[in-house]
């Protein structure tokens, strides 16, 4: 019975998988974006919404189905030389390569992107902060960026109070008004 298809680890995780991603998107972002009583709000979510159907519709008519199975009467011929696997060029070492290059560059955006998190600062105030502490040792001062407060602080201050919410933040309701920000004058 096709049915008992349905009882598998990995289609309830299809099923997991996709309802989580409709919850997170209508509820959570296109209701704190816009809000779903308005046009726009409403617009977007019956767009995602049908956009969802389509997508479950796909995926059980795939399961129901079965187009991957391969015919019982298949029966693959033995003498056939002309095709052989081990005469393909091995793609193993340039997809490694691919995938170590990739690996290293986005490596090291994810460190540069850390780092300036940490120092709660953008890449134009890393680059204006050297300037300002080449001229500040030039004059015979030290310098600190004004808005690096500590590495805890600056890190709830970007990804918000809420540790769970790190991995996904949604909103920036912390910041109160988005135009001033604590600087090391105002902690000590």
């Amino acid at each position: 019975m096709k049915l008992k298809n349905f009882l598998s680890l990995p289609i309830f995780s299809v099923f997991f998988v996709m309802g989580f991603v409709y919850y997170i998107t209508v509820f959570i972002l296109i209701e704190d974006w816009v809000g779903l009583q308005t046009s726009a709000g409403s617009l977007n979510s019956m767009i995602f919404t049908t956009l969802v159907c389509l997508c479950v519709l796909s995926f059980l008519v795939g399961v129901l189905t079965d187009p991957g199975r391969v015919p019982s009467s298949y029966i693959p011929d033995v003498e056939d030389t002309s095709f052989a696997s081990d005469q393909e060029p091995k793609k193993n070492l340039a997809c490694g390569l691919m995938m170590l290059a990739l690996s290293v560059t986005l490596g090291t955006l994810l460190g540069w992107h850390i780092y300036l998190i940490t120092h709660n600062m953008t890449t134009i105030e890393y680059y204006e902060g050297i300037r300002a502490a080449w001229l500040a040792k030039k004059s015979g001062l030290s310098y600190r960026h004004p808005f690096d407060i500590s590495v805890y602080k600056n890190i709830t201050l970007v990804l918000g109070p809420n540790t769970l919410r790190w991995f996904c933040p949604t909103s920036m309701s912390h910041l109160k008004d988005g135009v001033s920000f604590p600087t090391l004058r105002d902690s000590s």
